[in-house]
């Protein structure tokens, strides 16, 4: 497993968590997903194999946030 912590704009609620995790996890390839709202960003153990960063991004920005590096 890899892990990379991707930038988050525009959570700042249980339900803004709740939904980029959720998005990620439905991913395949990811085994956890992990956000902080303090630190604006999201924690992802993933399968490099199955799934990629930009997938990753797409799916966030999917539900309505922003990615930023």
């Amino acid at each position: 497993m890899e892990t990379v912590v991707l930038k988050v704009e525009g959570m700042s609620c249980g339900h803004c968590k709740a939904s980029v995790e959720k998005a990620l996890k439905g991913l395949n390839g990811v085994g956890n997903a992990t956000v902080n709202l303090e630190a604006k960003n999201v924690t992802v153990e993933y399968d490099g194999s199955a799934v990629n960063v930009e997938a990753m991004q797409k799916a966030i920005e999917d539900v309505g946030y922003e990615v930023v590096n």
